[in-house]
């Protein structure tokens, strides 16, 4: 049987990982009785942890939230994921993050027990990013807690945006969720001129307090709201679109098609459908190319067209060796 103290630090831990636990199950965890129970959760009343008695047919417990932080209790791998986590926010794409999260690191390394601080700094001395730290645009990162804040209590919000082209507008938004990438935050919402939803990069959001009235929240404009937000920022975004069946699996094409420049959609094993946009024809038939997979043009039907053009024109400069000697 654990004695008095650590069997305190694993009921913090057990209440910790659920967010309701009963005086029953949590007997049954730590192998005493549910008298033992009662007394270990008055001590830890005691010492200050703010532990909730439950009401319901078993009872229970839970731990909420309070002045004095509990202890943080990890698994091993708990521990090392959190390391990890750590360490890729502090080269990701949130202003303000990296000291913060360099900061959390020293902490998390004084208190890890020796054999997984060994194994966290071997991850840190022989991990190297391989595109180096984020160089794009950053948000900062009470723009974010803000904007979470107003998707919560459903307030609207009041912003300049900054367009692609570097035009700036004002936007009324009511603010449905955050969408985030490895490399881009985006904000879904009713855009009240507009009278439609619409897709906000957060680093090109400036806030412009005060916010609200409060609104009732809309349906949203998509069930899978991720791929909604992929096909509007690789597809609807460009005045050039289009739908091709690549001949290649769909995970062999993702390996080379990004979120940010294309959805797709597995058809069978062999092939897959591609739907991206882009600033010109031009630009579009030039990226398919480049993607090196065998592929038809789905629609728009012109677009197959202009692919017989081009053919012609490569056609053209292929000059047989006798015809390219008369030109001289």
């Amino acid at each position: 049987m654990l004695d008095t103290s650590a069997r305190l630090l694993r009921l913090l831990s057990l209440l910790q990982t659920h967010p309701d636990r009963s005086g029953g199950d949590l007997a049954r965890q730590l192998g005493v009785t549910p008298r033992t129970v009662r007394r270990d959760v008055e001590r830890l009343r005691e010492l200050g942890y703010p532990v909730h008695s439950v009401s319901g047919t078993a009872g229970g417990y839970r731990l909420g939230a309070g002045a004095r932080l509990p202890p943080l209790l990890l698994a091993d791998d708990e521990a090392v994921a959190v390391a990890v986590g750590l360490r890729g926010a502090s080269s990701g794409a949130v202003e303000g993050v990296r000291d913060a999260s360099e900061r959390a690191l020293a902490k998390l390394d004084q208190v890890l027990p020796d054999r997984l601080r060994r194994r966290v700094a071997a991850l840190n001395e022989f991990t190297v990013p391989l595109a180096g730290p984020h160089r794009g645009p950053t948000v900062e990162a009470d723009t974010l807690a803000e904007l979470a804040r107003a998707c919560r209590d459903h307030e609207r919000l009041r912003f300049r945006y900054e367009s692609h082209g570097g035009a700036s507008s004002r936007r009324l938004v009511e603010p449905h969720r955050l969408v985030t990438t490895h490399r881009r935050w985006y904000l879904v919402g009713w855009d009240t001129e507009r009278a439609d939803w619409r897709t906000f990069r957060a680093d090109r959001i400036t806030l412009t307090p005060p916010h609200g009235p409060r609104f009732e929240p809309r349906p949203a404009p998509a069930e899978d709201l991720a791929a909604w937000v992929a096909e509007g920022v690789s597809t609807r975004a460009y005045p050039a679109q289009a739908t091709v069946l690549l001949h290649a699996p769909a995970a062999v094409a993702a390996e080379r098609i990004s979120l940010a420049t294309g959805t797709l959609e597995a058809v069978d094993e062999h092939s897959c459908l591609l739907r991206t946009g882009a600033p010109s024809r031009e630009m579009l038939l030039v990226h398919l190319l480049l993607l090196d997979f065998d592929f038809e043009i789905r629609g728009p039907a012109d677009l197959a067209e202009q692919i017989g053009l081009l053919r012609d024109r490569l056609s053209r400069a292929l000059v047989p060796a006798d015809r390219a000697g008369e030109r001289r």
